[in-house]
């Protein structure tokens, strides 16, 4: 008879076990999924979370910067600022305008490391088929390549941009 107790009992803390291994492999496999989509700056969320605080103060402001009548032709650059979970991050953007239009692009990204900068890389990639050959007025920049929170720190440049083409 106590042979057969012991059995229950072992069978019983098998159970235990069984269940509160399953618990710690479950949390295990969310720690590692999470990990995977880290960074050495923790800012693998900095594309998976809508920027629209930026895009919407970039769009209020564009609508009191002015009409596309009032730019004035020429290269101009400024630097976007944007948050991401790693920290604040910035790109920098020049455009060149010739009758509200941009014409041509380019992107500082050297002030970023880790994961922004590998979203900042799949931004540029897709950019300029989004942006060149349109109004700048008519920009409405919000994910480009699966990034963005870069877009925020774009649409930030885009609207210093276009204060400082005023005529």
């Amino acid at each position: 008879m106590t042979k057969n107790i012991r059995t229950a009992v072992r069978k019983d803390d098998l159970l235990s076990v069984t269940r509160t291994g399953s618990v710690v492999a479950a949390v295990a496999a969310i720690g590692l999924a999470t990990a995977a989509c880290g960074s050495d700056d923790a800012s693998a969320a900095d594309e998976t979370t809508a920027s629209t605080t930026s895009a919407t103060a970039s769009t209020d402001t564009s609508a009191a910067v002015g009409t596309s009548d009032e730019y004035k032709n020429g290269t101009y650059t400024a630097v976007g600022h944007y948050q991401s979970p790693g920290g604040q991050q910035q790109i920098g953007v020049t455009v060149t305008l010739s009758n509200s239009t941009i014409t041509a692009l380019e992107l500082d990204r050297s002030q970023t490391k880790g994961t922004s900068a590998q979203f900042q890389e799949k931004f540029a990639s897709g950019i300029d088929a989004l942006v060149v050959g349109k109004n700048i007025d008519d920009l409405d920049v919000s994910k480009v390549a699966g990034s963005s929170l870069t877009s925020g720190g774009f649409n930030d440049a885009i609207t210093q941009i276009k204060t400082d083409a005023l005529a």
